[in-house]
């Protein structure tokens, strides 16, 4: 009789891979980090409208809030304040830092929101909203969805690809290209979307009704 060591045999190897796959599958998920899910301004005003417990929150600074203007109904929630700094960004231009990081941004948005709600997360142009996500994520809201273009969108032109997006605005300020560096091609107002400079008490971020109340 031979002596066969099925630990040598390909097909023994493939069923115990498969094996091992739907065993990974089975175990429970908390451990494992969820990808945070993105949609487009206009897909994210069509669920408010469509979809049952569905809340935007606007994590940009209270002046971007005011003087921007923002979608009506967007609860304020700022990820981050603006600070008093001077400085220069990448590109060589003037502007504030933003700064400091809110510390009391997950605690504040479990005040107002159940940890089941839809909250649509938007920024200016995609950058504090996907940081905010991941956090709101981490904290243990289950359906927290970035608005990836944000209020005003990024600068044009913006590529995802990073030597392309490099490559193009070299390209567009050698140019000068119209447009460039500017926003609002992209985004909640690109799309045409309401929007508005009429602030509701209702909708401000909670800590500042409270000091107003003093």
């Amino acid at each position: 009789m031979l002596n066969f060591d099925k630990r040598h045999d390909p097909i023994f190897k493939f069923l115990l891979l498969w094996a091992f796959i739907l065993l990974l599958f089975s175990l429970p998920s908390q451990g494992l980090a969820q990808e945070p899910k993105k949609v487009l301004s206009m897909e994210a005003y069509d669920m408010l409208n469509a979809v049952p417990e569905t809340y935007l929150i606007d994590v940009r600074t209270r002046a971007e809030y005011q003087f921007v203007g923002h979608p009506p109904k967007a609860y304020l929630f700022p990820y981050v304040f603006l600070s008093n700094t001077f400085t220069k960004d990448e590109e060589g231009n003037y502007t504030y830092q933003l700064g400091p990081k809110n510390k009391a941004f997950i605690e504040e948005i479990s005040k107002v929101f159940k940890k089941t709600d839809n909250l649509l997360i938007v920024c200016r142009d995609g950058i504090r909203s996907g940081q905010a996500v991941k956090e709101l994520l981490d904290a243990g809201f289950k359906n927290v969805i970035q608005v990836e273009d944000g209020f005003e969108g990024p600068e044009f032109p913006t590529f995802k690809d990073e030597n392309q997006h490099k490559f193009y605005r070299q390209l567009a300020k050698r140019n000068k290209i119209y447009g460039f560096g500017h926003r609002r091609h992209y985004g909640w107002q690109y799309w045409g979307l309401p929007w508005t400079y009429e602030i509701d008490p209702k909708y401000i971020y909670p800590p500042d009704l409270r000091e107003t109340k003093k």
